[in-house]
């Protein structure tokens, strides 16, 4: 019999739960502190996020129901979604491991964004809110909650990082086919952009100042309220619906993972794919090796493990967390959804613990560029420039058992298509426009 080359799950076997691994992290998560100064952000909270998210951040509840509505918008936007064995990958490295990956590019803007997306303009539209809005880094997240949005019949404002802004135009175009407006950051319509944009108008941005401005926009607006896609407990809770369908997936195909890997900025997808797994290996002391995909240019992990701000102007609480600075300077990169400072509490804490290992590609993008080519040439699929270091990294790890003889079984999670990223593509491999032929 022939190996299977997919495992696809029946819509009656979407997870009907979240998990959160809170109650089993081998100590307390830190909680979000107030600065010494100012005005207290914690109490600020209720002001800033959607009741229920709020809740769904400080709940110690393992399993967290996933109401029928959202079950029902899940299965709208295609979940459950394929795992793939890589076969012609594996065969073309000539290497002794086997290669998984899960196909969270097959959602109807190209990202996992949408499981968090759709939950919180949910329980936006729930709670009354008649508006959303966020930043963008990549423009996965902003694509991702204009379309939630829509189907939920909220209005969206999205603050997209300047630098990608510039040339991911179709991209902006998805966003406004959605309905949502979207502003370059920094920009003119907040008082924290007006000022740094005043400074430099061509401010290359970052996704700390875009928070600010989606933040104050919030902020000044009863009917409206601002949504985050990464970092937050409750987003990793959201996205835990990756990992689940996973572990049903390889249950089917009578595999376990050795190693699981996935890019990471701020950690919505690492901890998607991760997190149920790592319940294996806190509560049954299973052994997997965790490796967080990095850039050079914001490789948080390596950073410091300390309490900072979330966003550039310090309107967050801070949280303990790996971070650069909040206010670091970052080039621009083509997997501009990783330039963030800081990761993720949970995330933190456990590479803190020594439960996560992570490693920084060049800030040239060549590798990683060169790697998902090889991915595309064996598998077909087109990696968004994020989910590229997620390849590199599993096609480094599959070289490396090729060399040691190892049969380890990798897992990784290909979070969003590059359909939209065509440029980034073109300038990191060389491609030029061929001469027009008679």
């Amino acid at each position: 019999m022939k190996e299977k080359r997919s495992i696809i799950l029946k819509e009656d076997e979407l997870p009907d739960t979240w998990y959160n691994v809170i109650p089993d992290l081998p100590e307390p998560l830190p909680p979000p502190m107030d600065p010494p100064e100012g005005y207290s952000r914690v109490n600020d909270l209720p002001n800033l996020l959607v009741g229920e998210c709020l809740k769904q951040e400080m709940t110690d509840q393992r399993w967290v129901p996933i109401p029928e509505g959202i079950q029902e918008l899940y299965l709208a936007a295609g979940r459950p979604r394929p795992l793939y064995r890589a076969k012609n990958l594996e065969e073309k490295l000539g290497t002794p491991a086997k290669l998984f990956y899960k196909s969270e590019f097959y959602s109807p803007t190209g990202s996992h964004k949408v499981n968090t997306a759709l939950a919180q303009a949910y329980y936006a539209k729930e709670q009354g809110f008649e508006r959303l809005t966020t930043e963008t880094g990549a423009g996965q997240w902003g694509n991702a909650l204009a379309y939630a949005a829509s189907l939920t019949g909220l209005e969206c404002t999205v603050f997209w990082v300047r630098a990608v802004y510039r040339w991911k135009a179709e991209r902006l175009k998805f966003m406004q086919i959605f309905g949502a407006d979207v502003f370059a950051s920094p920009s003119t319509q907040t008082e924290i952009g007006k000022k740094l944009y005043a400074e430099d108008p061509n401010h290359n941005g970052s996704l700390g100042i875009a928070i600010s401005e989606g933040l104050q926009d919030a902020k000044n607006d009863p009917k409206a309220v601002y949504c985050l896609g990464s970092v937050l407990n409750h987003v990793m809770l959201h996205q835990s619906v990756i990992g689940l369908e996973t572990k049903k997936q390889m249950e089917i195909a009578g595999e376990y993972p050795d190693v699981v890997i996935s890019c990471l900025g701020g950690g919505s997808n690492f901890g998607g794919i991760a997190l149920p797994w790592m319940h294996d290996v806190l509560t049954k002391k299973e052994d997997i090796k965790f490796i967080a995909a990095q850039s050079e240019v914001a490789p948080n992990l390596q950073g410091e493990y300390k309490y900072d701000f979330a966003d550039h102007a310090e309107m967050t609480p801070m949280l303990k967390m790996y971070t650069l600075g909040h206010q670091v300077t970052m080039v621009p990169i083509k997997g501009d959804g990783l330039r963030y400072h800081g990761s993720s509490p949970i995330l933190s804490l456990l590479r803190h613990l020594g439960f996560i290992d992570a490693i920084a590609y060049p800030a040239d993008e060549i590798h990683v560029f060169e790697r998902a080519r090889e991915f595309v040439l064996a598998e077909g699929f087109l990696p968004a420039p994020e989910s590229a270091y997620s390849v590199a990294c599993a096609i480094d790890e599959a070289i490396k058992c090729k060399e040691t003889n190892e049969k380890k079984t990798i897992l990784f999670n290909v979070s969003g298509h590059g359909f939209l990223d065509m440029d980034g593509y073109a300038e990191k491999l060389g491609l030029i426009q061929p001469p027009e032929r008679a």
